[in-house]
């Protein structure tokens, strides 16, 4: 029996599985947004946000871990150096996984993992929305004042 087992079953052995989350943490990084299968995408999620946090640190020692999680130093150096540092307001939550619905061949559940908007698109969507809400009541009142 399984019980109190926090894994998710990928059917290989530890030592592909582990490979196979290096490689998919790695397109990650490249293109931004993978798709996979939905077991696949939560698993790959939590060494994806542990390589951000390590990104966020941006110390030697964290540069290490992650070359010697990921085994691609030109990637590391992309996440410390372009993904990480968007996310140095975020507690955590870099990524998102969106539900596509069932593969044709096997039915097996797709999803889609991508990272969350960086800090600066956040600021910049939050300007964009405030901007219209401000000008509305000033286009309300001439209006009013025309009646």
């Amino acid at each position: 029996m399984r019980h109190r087992v926090a894994t998710f079953k990928i059917n290989r052995s530890s030592s592909h599985v582990r490979a196979l989350l290096a490689n998919a943490v790695c397109s990650l990084i490249d293109h931004g947004q993978i798709k996979t299968t939905l077991v696949r995408a939560k698993r790959i999620r939590q060494l994806a946000e542990q390589m951000v946090t390590y990104g966020k640190r941006g110390d030697l020692h964290a540069r290490r871990l992650a070359v010697a999680k990921l085994h691609n130093p030109t990637l590391v150096k992309k996440l410390f150096d372009e993904v990480a540092p968007g996310f140095k307001e975020r507690q955590g939550g870099y990524t998102r996984i969106i539900k596509l619905g069932k593969r044709i061949g096997d039915a097996a559940e797709m999803a889609l993992l991508s990272f969350v908007e960086n800090d600066e698109q956040v600021k910049a969507a939050k300007k964009a929305a405030e901007a219209p809400a401000a000008e509305a009541p000033a286009a309300e009142a001439p209006a009013a004042e025309e009646k």
